[in-house]
């Protein structure tokens, strides 16, 4: 099975409701999609999206990186050499690590199709069930309690909540979510790098002295300060997740060294797919350090992608992969089912994607 053409499309997915962070406000999924044609008649499915906000990757560097580097390199490789495929694809252009990540995942799923046999079994298949929080994007403090009583009433029993926009109205914001869903919800909240590392120690232990118990907190400082996330870990009363500090495997080592992070949030988009997240479980196993496997907002494909690893890697206890039902339709036949909280891994060859509707290729 060799790779015989590559080609480019776009996608663009309504949301529910908009999408707000201490970092951007977001209406709608606009990703790019990678499809990997053989000469079997075999097709490989990936996904991309632009979040210059967190990755650096627009649409334009998405698409100029499969063209001027990634496209060139692959076409003609065999399948079957999945380790040779990965290091050329990680070897052809820096950085890149959405592009790099949708033309991984499109692999695996080409390799598990030649073999027959779906990605997470050929990955340890530890389980075919995932559960996943669901994100509660930041706004004023009583409307963020009404989407958290909304989520609950759907089934939903962890809430991933954003904070950072405003620190003084954060712990405010905390109350009111706490007291609309009661004592029995889980509550992890993500700054998205929006505090300093004192004021995030002041913020969390206030928020736990009002008795909110919060799960964790996801990358509360600024990505590149390690020592400030230190900080707030050996500070904070709050177990500390780190997110957009961990970027590769040696990311990922260095704060696993330093002990600045209770726990290593991995997403492909970060790291350049699964290849490369398989270093970083690991790692993580060898040291007793507990993941989380997230996504950026994303459609099906690419999420479908971090199902199959969450599924064969048991050193993933937390699950935050509900950019998919996020979207107000899904375009993408196949794959896993998410069904609210409930996702269940397809049992297809590869990663199960049959095809998609509303692609608009590129030239």
């Amino acid at each position: 099975m060799k790779i015989t053409d590559i080609k480019l499309g776009k996608i663009s997915v309504p949301l529910r409701v908009p999408f707000k962070t201490a970092l951007r406000s977001v209406s709608s999924v606009e990703d790019i999609i990678v499809e990997i044609h053989t000469d079997t008649g075999n097709v490989g499915y990936g996904e991309a999206p632009p979040t210059g906000a967190i990755t650096g990757e627009t649409t334009g560097s998405i698409i100029g990186a499969f063209k001027d580097h990634i496209i060139k390199t692959m076409i003609g490789r065999d399948i079957d050499d999945l380790e040779g495929n990965m290091k050329a694809l990680n070897s052809c252009i820096v950085k890149n690590s959405s592009a790099k990540a949708a033309c991984d995942m499109a692999l695996w799923d080409l390799y598990g199709q030649l073999y027959n046999i779906p990605v997470y079994k050929l990955l340890g298949g530890s389980k075919n069930k995932i559960i996943t929080d669901i994100t509660i994007s930041v706004n004023p403090p009583e409307e963020m309690a009404r989407d958290a009583i909304n989520a609950v009433e759907r089934g939903y029993d962890t809430l991933k909540v954003k904070v950072g926009i405003d620190p003084s109205l954060d712990t405010e914001r905390l109350t009111a979510i706490r007291k609309a869903v009661g004592k029995d919800v889980d509550i992890r909240i993500d700054a998205n790098q929006a505090w300093k590392p004192r004021e995030a120690v002041r913020i969390l232990n206030e928020m736990q002295e009002r008795d909110l118990n919060i799960e964790l907190v996801e990358q509360p400082v600024i990505a590149y300060d390690y020592e400030g996330l230190k900080y707030v870990t050996d500070h904070s009363d709050v177990p500390v997740l780190a997110d957009e500090a961990v970027f590769s495997a040696e990311d990922a080592m260095k704060i696993l060294q330093m002990k600045a992070a209770d726990l290593v949030n991995i997403k492909l988009m970060k790291c350049g797919g699964i290849y490369n997240a398989l270093k970083i479980t690991s790692m993580a196993e060898l040291v007793g350090v507990e993941c989380m496997i997230g996504c950026m907002l994303e459609a099906k494909i690419s999420v479908n992608a971090a199902v199959h690893l969450a599924c064969a890697k048991s050193v993933i206890t937390k699950i935050d992969l509900d950019g998919p039902v996020l979207c107000l339709e899904d375009p993408i036949l196949g794959g896993a089912v998410f069904d609210e909280k409930h996702i269940t891994v397809s049992d297809e060859p590869g990663l199960g994607i049959k095809g998609i509707e509303k692609i608009k290729y590129l030239d």
